[in-house]
């Protein structure tokens, strides 16, 4: 039976999360799957993930997000499944993948704005993390 949004584990909607700004604009680059690849196997909340179920996650994803009201889907499934205390994390892995090929995009700037406020993330810690990644990746 194939992986449905309602069942994603903390850590499978963190992945969604950044697989959702990467493909936001319709092209998964691979800057930014590298990043989140990066992220998974380094990070210490993904310590204990199985990252076999990576795919099934994206396959669940992008189902979702083919429906009219896809990215309702997303953040509800967001707000059910993640506590909200990793709200900010959440936010804080989308913004690298979006800045992780030195481009923010319109579509992906359109969804940092939606991931605000459908998480209720406060504005000041929102421009602090962008600003983080921001200056992760800048190139010289």
């Amino acid at each position: 039976m194939p992986l449905s949004v309602t069942d994603f584990t903390p850590e499978d909607t963190l992945i969604a999360v950044m697989l959702s700004v990467s493909a936001s604009d319709e092209n998964l680059r691979t800057a930014e799957l590298m990043s989140i690849q990066r992220m998974v196997n380094h990070l210490p909340i993904f310590n204990s993930y199985q990252t076999d179920r990576m795919t099934d996650v994206a396959n669940a994803l992008y189902d979702v997000l083919a429906e009219d009201d896809g990215l309702d889907i997303l953040w509800e499934a967001v707000r059910t499944n993640l506590p909200e205390r990793l709200f900010d994390t959440a936010y804080a892995m989308a913004c690298d993948v979006a800045a992780s090929d030195g481009a923010v995009r319109e579509t992906e700037l359109a969804l940092l704005a939606d991931m605000r406020y459908e998480l209720n993330l406060d504005r000041l810690l929102a421009a602090a993390i962008e600003a983080g990644a921001r200056a992760r990746h800048k190139v010289l």
